[in-house]
């Protein structure tokens, strides 16, 4: 009987289609004696994903054939901004073909704020403005030289290549009144965080006045996204495709926290990591977050850097 039929899949295997939520005995071996390998785990994921997507537009059509707004009430129809229209399928791409995991937690930056607060110009003595962002920068390209993994690209996994890159350049998700853009800030390794918040005015104002170049949205390492300006907390960034990784940033909050042997305020910053799990896994993911929470503490030589 079906039911009876022998499952043939190595533990990875099986612990590889739980993370993605397939029941492995649905699942086809394509391998001697009907083995099923991770391919074909993501081969049923995919299929699945199709069928379901069949399912949504026929259902969505159907909607649309019943009624129409109008028959509600006073509409307006206009134009989708132009560079939402091209980021559509861009978007669209990323979250079909990368499986998003998003692995969420906080970072202690009681003293990072406070060294941030504390910056004044040597010459006038005036307070400077450095934004969280930069800090931000500076310990996340910190983590990428310890984790090379999240500063790739993989074009095609079948092939089984993955392309490391030595470069740092962040992409900084910019909101204007054109849509959202995400220009590269180039090479933020060999810059201090003086002159990266320097840098971020200057390309921001470029993206809301367009006058960036094209070239800039490209050969990215990682992306930041931070809602910290607008608020909320906890959010599911879609990766920017064709890297592998992306990091959300919350609004950061003064919580009462258990620190240092008893309960203090504390200031923490909200952090979503987005992260392709064709090639980055879940304890990756944690320990990445975990020295990126390291690089925003109290310990880490940011202070050596501004």
């Amino acid at each position: 009987m079906e039911k009876d039929k022998k499952i043939f899949a190595t533990p990875k295997v099986r612990k590889f289609a739980r993370e993605l939520g397939a029941n492995v005995s649905l699942i086809k071996g394509t391998e001697r004696k009907g083995r099923i390998t991770e391919q074909d785990v993501k081969e049923f994921i995919s299929n699945q994903l199709k069928d379901q997507k069949k399912v949504d537009r026929e259902h969505i059509e159907k909607i649309k054939t019943q009624y129409n707004h109008s028959d509600f009430g006073e509409i307006e129809i206009k134009d989708v901004p132009r560079l939402k229209k091209i980021a559509a399928s861009h978007l669209v791409k990323a979250w079909s073909n990368i499986p998003h995991v998003t692995h969420h937690d906080e970072a202690d930056i009681t003293e990072m704020e406070e060294f941030r607060n504390s910056l004044t110009d040597s010459f006038s003595g005036e307070k400077k403005k450095i934004t969280p962002l930069a800090f931000i920068i500076k310990a996340l390209v910190s983590s990428l030289t310890k984790f090379p993994t999240f500063n790739s690209s993989i074009e095609d996994i079948d092939e089984g290549k993955m392309t490391i890159k030595k470069y740092y350049h962040i992409g900084i998700a910019v909101d204007t009144p054109h849509g959202l853009m995400v220009p590269k800030l180039r090479n933020s390794n060999n810059k201090n965080i003086g002159l990266i918040s320097k840098e971020l005015k200057e390309i921001s104002e470029k993206c809301r006045n367009l006058k960036i170049d094209k070239k800039e949205f490209f050969g990215g390492s990682m992306t930041i996204t931070s809602l910290g300006g607008i608020g909320g907390s906890f959010f599911t960034p879609i990766i920017n495709y064709p890297e592998v990784a992306i990091l959300g940033v919350g609004r950061s909050i003064k919580k009462n926290v258990y620190f240092e042997n008893k309960y203090q305020a504390r200031i923490m910053l909200p952090l979503s990591l987005s992260y392709d799990h064709r090639i980055i896994d879940g304890a990756e993911a944690a320990r990445f977050c975990n020295d990126l929470k390291v690089n925003l503490g109290k310990d880490f030589a940011y202070k050596l850097a501004v």
